[in-house]
């Protein structure tokens, strides 16, 4: 039951991560809590691993979005290096941060953040470009930010290279093809620093490796790369402005949860 649990949860943000457009982060991490819950899994450390998994399955859909893009010759390796040397040091230090935090604490940032994204989406709101691409110096240094928010939020970053690429007037397809490149990095760096930070904790489960379940990882990286497909081409038949508005409902009601009640 509890593998059949998580292929139907993959399923499912896989769906959602296709309609809507967004990493599966922002999706996987809360579905993770609730669930890990239900399993009857408590403790201060449900917050951690639901993070620590999500970027654990991150690691395999980002694999599927990279080769997408270049096969469409739409990758600028060159910049998504310069940002993913930042994005290692960054998203290490991210799960360090998150384990020095109380599962409640993470969970209520985790709700602030959901709720920022929620506002970007209901209201449009995006730098305007004009900006120039900054030195090698500034991008690894974004990068380090990228990787370090990412790490604590349980996300691919693409909701903050895409932003800030665009910024710097980078054209949107070069923009997101570069953003899943550096989601890689993100996912595998992220979910190395919370299976060591995690090794220390008692009263993980069995199954655990550190802060990453593998029970969850196996049957949600299963279904959630097919099902995205199938979101996705859900989403050209559907309203894009409707899409956009739901999903921030969804965000608005999930902020709303870990923000008011955690735990």
């Amino acid at each position: 039951m509890t593998w059949l649990m998580y292929l139907a949860l993959g399923a499912f943000a896989g769906t959602l991560a296709g309609l809507f457009g967004v990493g599966g982060g922002l999706i996987i991490v809360p579905v993770l809590i609730i669930s890990f819950k239900l399993q009857g899994i408590g403790g201060d450390l449900v917050t951690h691993m639901a993070v620590g998994t999500s970027l654990a399955t991150i690691m395999f859909t980002s694999l599927s979005a990279i080769h997408t893009h270049h096969g469409r010759k739409a990758i600028d390796w060159r910049l998504a290096a310069m940002l993913s040397v930042g994005i290692v040091v960054g998203a290490w230090l991210g799960g360090y941060t998150a384990d020095k935090l109380s599962g409640p604490l993470l969970q209520r940032l985790i709700g602030l953040f959901a709720w920022l994204m929620a506002a970007q989406m209901l209201f449009g709101l995006a730098p305007k470009s004009g900006a120039q691409l900054p030195g090698k110096p500034v991008q690894v240094a974004v990068g380090g930010v990228i990787g370090w928010a990412s790490g604590i939020f349980g996300i691919g970053g693409g909701s903050l290279t895409v932003p800030f690429l665009s910024w710097c007037s980078v054209p949107m397809q070069r923009a997101v093809a570069v953003s899943a490149v550096c989601g890689f990095p993100i996912a595998l760096v992220g979910a190395l620093s919370y299976v060591v930070h995690g090794l220390a904790h008692e009263g993980l489960p069995a199954e655990a490796w550190g802060y990453v379940y593998l029970p969850a990882l196996i049957g949600v990286s299963l279904a959630s790369m097919p099902f995205a497909r199938l979101g996705a081409t859900w989403a050209h038949k559907l309203s894009a402005v409707a899409l956009k508005r739901s999903f921030a409902v969804f965000l608005i009601l999930v902020g709303a949860k870990f923000l008011f009640f955690p735990g």
